[in-house]
């Protein structure tokens, strides 16, 4: 197993935030009180029609259960780290200021100009994780702003370790935000392409691990109150994605938890485009936290029997 580099605090480790991070003396009110916590999976570089060729019977028990489409967007740009900062913020890439896509030589981190959604729910008083395989989400990982964060050492990790870890961490702290990205469907599109056999295997692969997701949920006892959101940050063609090529533009939005539209498909509704900013919109509303001024995404209503 790789190693993996522990950037916030470790497992085991006593639990002590700076005091503007203490829990407040009311808590944010959550609209849907049966929901206590949000798991947001990317599969990244899962393109959705390959997510629906592949063999992922995980996927296809959400679909059931819950509210999806596969026609949703991600960023213009359609490149790893714009695409999740956008996913995680809120706001497009000129925002929160992350337009590069890998480990830079800098003197000194740079973090989005936005808060993550993370950020605003530990501010909030929550326990928040993220568990990342590609080294540089440590972007993401501002001192003080995600409870328990993990990236590998290498520059893209395994699946299974980003696994692993997010079961430890769900059935050691149940958090009440979890962010989990997978990185090896997108490593295989670039080393073997997208749509190649080899890839339509990682995605089955894949599908394995997000498997142990939802079975750590059980043994954590919280799967009942958890809603997941699994995503993707862009598709892709050939060996590589880009700039508005709608094969790496579009990608997978499938929400199932309690309050979910069982069976929903979302382009019902003409006029709804699910967009990757949407997601941080989403989970902020399930936790109860404010609908940033700022924020190109919003909350996504429809997934939800009862909603605004």
């Amino acid at each position: 197993m790789k190693k993996l580099l522990l950037l916030a605090l470790g497992l085991g480790t006593a639990l002590v935030l700076p005091a503007q991070f203490a829990v407040p003396v009311a808590p944010p009110h959550r609209p849907l009180p049966a929901v206590e916590h949000v798991v947001i999976i990317s599969i990244d570089g899962l393109r959705p029609d390959r997510a629906l060729l592949a063999d992922m019977p995980t996927l296809r028990a959400m679909v059931r259960a819950g509210a999806y489409t596969f026609w949703a967007k991600t960023t213009a740009v359609a490149i790893t780290l714009p695409s999740h900062t956008s996913m995680l913020t809120g706001v497009n890439p000129r925002k929160h200021g992350i337009e590069w896509n890998r480990d830079l030589p800098l003197s000194e981190p740079v973090y989005p100009l936005v808060p993550t959604v993370m950020e605003m729910a530990t501010r909030a008083g929550y326990v928040t994780a993220m568990v990342a395989g590609k080294s540089k989400f440590s972007t993401l990982n501002k001192p003080g702003t995600i409870t328990h964060a993990f990236v590998p050492v290498e520059s893209v990790g395994r699946n299974e370790d980003v696994a692993t870890r997010a079961a430890q961490l769900l059935e050691a702290y149940r958090p009440a935000l979890l962010f989990i990205h997978f990185p090896e469907v997108d490593a295989v599109g670039h080393a073997k392409g997208w749509g190649s056999p080899e890839q339509l295997s990682q995605i089955t692969q894949t599908d394995a691990q997000l498997a142990r997701v939802f079975a750590a949920l059980d043994r954590a006892g919280i799967r009942g109150s958890t809603c997941v959101l699994l995503t993707a940050d862009h598709g892709g063609a050939g060996l590589t994605h880009g700039a508005d090529d709608p094969r790496s533009r579009h990608i997978p939005w499938v929400l199932v938890g309690p309050g979910v539209r069982a069976g929903f498909d979302l382009t019902q509704l003409a006029d709804l485009e699910v967009r990757t900013e949407d997601t941080c919109a989403t989970a902020c509303w399930l936790l109860g936290l404010r609908q940033q001024p700022y924020f190109d995404g919003h909350p996504v209503y429809a997934a939800f029997v009862a909603a605004p």
